[in-house]
């Protein structure tokens, strides 16, 4: 499918090189190897020997050749024929193409020539890479030390000093990054400057991007921008060693090439991560505002910023459940990040991510990431005229990251309104994604950011802000808060997304959990959304159909109850949607345990149409430009991802104490032994198994319903407003409300219950799918060139929809 089969103008030699890997010698051609023969590929003899360097040149030979032609001629089964046929020959490719780096970067790359070999050995190792990793004999290749390679860089050492090859690469690469006239703009006037320079340089003089650390902008440059990318794309392919792993949670998570790439060993690391960082933060697709001028120039910083946003996540890739998470000290020092040394062995990306602390710091990083999470969401009047970025996803991870390692950029998000600000797109990508099975991953990362930031009362608090912004939604239209937006976008994901999205229905709720007792003023479409959901789950098929369902009646009844007891003043639309649906509740309360009953519940499954398909009252219309959401288009690939630890596993309860403050609760008991239900984390798609049908597995958790509240408020208001309706001839919905906001129930309620928030808490489960989800989106990205395609990953299973 990528491989292509003619050869470009100009390209003959490549060509011919790309069938030579297979020769072992050149037979009636050249003494040099220069002339090649047209009659194909010759048959392997003996190896070539590493010496020839008339015959290795050719492959990095300064002709001009963009990373797409090498991959169109040198095809994945030439790549896996000289790897089993001809090994000697691969390896010293590879050892010859890391020893052209290597002098590149030692001598600064002045001359034109010298920067065309740094490029085509770059591209040639971005095709090969993935060739070595996906097989287990290669693998510990690049980790073998090359003889007279010392790692004091002299060439001098003994073998026992000898630095591995894949060390050379890193380190060569890293210089490269900063290399004066090729990947940076040079801060000398004469063009002519001595090799010494390049050891002496200060690359924290020369970073990318002003942003974090950095208070100037070098002048844009496309040259330097494209050489980047290229060494970039080179560095993601070193690590994508990962994909060729199975997913082994329990066995550790360290990747040898990041591990070594972010430590001490690499000066570049600090100018080398702000400059990605910034890079990412302050670009702006928009640039000056004028429509369609995506069309009408090439926007060359795009595919760079890409490819740092997914380098960064990569180098970011740190199970923070593993490893006591760097601390902050919160001095303040002058500059951008705290001066505490990591404790012990540590990913320096990862530390100084943690370290970060100056407040216009994270104001740079937080607009940045919003504006270009925001981008999708653009509406012109002219269709089409504003650029709409593609890489979003990554973007999610990189706010993930940010919030789990840096709690000090959490709580600075969550100060302000400014967390809205990825709130709202967080649930348009939500929203969109929802039919389509290939966008299960984004569904999953969005509701695990939602989940995180719910853990904190500040969130809860933002959501009341008033939602003022029309985003194109297909849901219906409301006035309210962004709490409305929230809890709305929640239920039709619900109740129309695919099946797949079942196993999140727990963590959407938790969320709504964790947010209810702050929600000062729900609208009338809301209130109706969550009466709607709890009808729905609470049928007694539903119910009894799998071991876990009954989870779900109880996160919306203490929705309810967290509303009534510590918002019920502002909350008169949800109290009476209550009221309406009150036979709802008494049907839960008298819930059947007698097995005969339900087993007759469970036989009108098949006959009783699906109650989550069922819209609303108030459904409406809705917003404007909205479209429905799509299903995936028929062919499109997606990635599997590892299962996710259920809600009790994902959370930690937290109970809020009078002055505010959160105290840890001791995790309960499991039952599963008891009752035989299975573990959590998919079970809405589990089978009833006919061994829970007893009454006493409906009665160990029926009696567990928290109802006291809600039955109260209805004992008590419920006469209160069928007299006014029949003393008054009330037929209008709005008198009703009246008196219900007028209304107080002090006094008649129980004590009210302690608050409870289910926080995030770090895990290997979790930490192990978002290194799937972030490597499967990579592999999807990356298509021109496709640099993973048709490779035996083992990380994950390449499907079509």
């Amino acid at each position: 499918m990528w491989e292509g089969s003619g050869t470009p103008a100009g390209r003959g030699t490549l060509a011919s090189l790309s069938g030579s890997l297979l020769v072992t010698g050149w037979a009636n051609c050249g003494p040099s190897g220069q002339e090649l023969c047209n009659s194909g590929p010759l048959v392997p003899r003996q190896p070539v020997e590493a010496t020839d360097d008339a015959f290795w040149d050719q492959f990095w030979a300064d002709t001009a050749t963009s990373v797409q032609d090498v991959f169109a001629l040198v095809p994945a089964a030439e790549i896996r024929a000289v790897r089993e046929e001809s090994p000697s020959n691969l390896a010293t490719l590879c050892y010859k193409a890391v020893e052209k780096l290597v002098q590149g970067a030692e001598s600064g790359c002045h001359s034109e020539k010298e920067k065309q070999i740094v490029l085509n050995c770059s591209r040639l190792l971005t095709r090969v890479l993935p060739y070595i990793f996906e097989d287990p004999d290669w693998r510990g290749f690049f980790w073998s030390t090359v003889p007279g390679a010392g790692r004091g860089g002299q060439g001098e050492e003994d073998d026992e000093n000898a630095r591995p090859l894949a060390e050379s690469l890193l380190l060569a690469i890293a210089d490269l990054l900063f290399c004066p006239d090729f990947t940076v703009q040079s801060h000398r006037r004469s063009t002519v400057d001595s090799a010494e320079d390049v050891h002496s340089l200060d690359s924290c003089e020369y970073i990318w991007e002003a942003g974090v650390g950095f208070a100037h902008s070098p002048q844009p440059n496309y040259i330097h921008d494209m050489n980047r990318m290229e060494l970039l794309k080179l560095l993601l392919t070193c690590f994508s060693e990962a994909m060729y792993l199975p997913p082994a949670p329990e066995s550790g998570s360290t990747n040898p090439w990041v591990q070594f790439f972010c430590s001490t060993e690499n000066r570049h690391a600090l100018p080398l991560f702000t400059s990605l960082l910034n890079t990412v933060c302050a670009y702006d697709p928009v640039g000056y505002g004028i429509p369609y001028n995506h069309l009408l120039f090439s926007d060359y910083r795009e595919p760079l910023v890409e490819e740092a946003a997914q380098v960064l996540i990569v180098t970011l890739d740190h199970d923070s459940a593993s490893s006591a998470s760097p601390t902050v000290d919160g001095t303040t020092t002058g500059t951008a990040m705290d001066d505490a040394d990591p404790p012990g062995p540590e990913n320096l990306f990862v530390n100084y991510l943690s370290r970060i602390h100056r407040e216009e710091d994270f104001q740079f990083i937080l607009k940045g990431i919003a504006r270009l999470l925001s981008n999708p969401l653009l509406q012109t009047y002219l269709p089409n005229s504003t650029k709409k970025i593609q890489f979003h996803q990554e973007l999610l991870v990189l706010f993930w990251k940010l919030c789990d390692f840096n709690k000090k950029f959490l709580f600075f998000v969550l100060k302000s309104s400014d967390v809205l600000d990825i709130l709202v797109p967080i649930l348009f990508f939500l929203n969109d994604a929802r039919a389509d099975q290939s966008r299960v991953g984004l569904m999953h990362i969005g509701v695990f950011i939602l989940l995180l930031l719910s853990g904190e009362r500040n969130f809860g608090v933002r959501l009341n802000k008033p939602y003022s912004v029309r985003v194109p939604m297909d849901i219906p239209v409301f006035t309210g808060t962004h709490a409305d937006l929230l809890i709305v976008v929640f239920h039709k994901i619900i109740t129309s997304g695919h099946q797949r999205l079942q196993p999140l229905f727990d963590c959407l709720l938790t969320i709504v959990v964790n947010v209810s007792p702050y929600l000062k003023s729900l609208s009338m479409v809301t209130a109706n959304k969550l009466l709607h959901l709890l009808e729905a789950f609470s049928t007694t098929w539903f119910l009894f159909s799998a071991a876990q369902n009954h989870h779900l009646v109880f996160f919306l009844l203490e929705v309810f109850n967290n509303i009534i007891q510590y918002q019920f003043d502002g909350n008169s639309n949800l109290v009476y949607a209550i009221i309406r649906k009150r036979s709802v509740f008494h049907q839960l309360a008298n819930l059947p345990t007698d097995p005969p009953t339900i087993h007759k519940a469970l036989q009108r499954r098949r006959r009783t149409p699906e109650p989550l398909s069922r819209t609303g009252s108030q459904e409406g219309t809705s917003m404007e430009g909205s479209r429905p959401a799509a299903p995936a288009e028929p062919g499109t690939l997606k990635t599997s991802l590892v299962a996710t630890p259920g809600i009790d596993k994902l959370t930690e309860k937290s109970q809020v104490s009078e002055d505010g403050t959160l105290r840890s609760l001791e995790p309960e008991p499991q039952q599963s032994s008891e009752d035989g239900s299975p573990a959590k984390g998919a079970w809405l798609a589990l089978p009833f198994s006919p061994g829970l049908c007893s009454g006493g597995w409906v009665l160990s958790w029926k009696s567990k319903l928290p109802l006291q509240t809600i039955m109260r408020l209805l004992q008590v208001l419920v006469p209160q407003v069928e007299k006014i309706c029949i003393d008054k001839g009330l037929t209008d919905e709005s008198e009703i409300l009246r008196f219900l906001q007028h209304g107080t129930l002090v006094g008649l309620l129980p004590v009210p219950h302690p608050i409870l928030i289910r926080k995030y808490q770090a895990n290997s489960g979790t930490a192990m799918w978002f290194r799937t989800y972030m490597w499967g989106v990579i592999y999807l990205r990356n298509v021109d060139p496709p640099v993973w395609y048709d490779t035996d990953v083992k990380l994950f299973e390449i499907q079509r929809v």
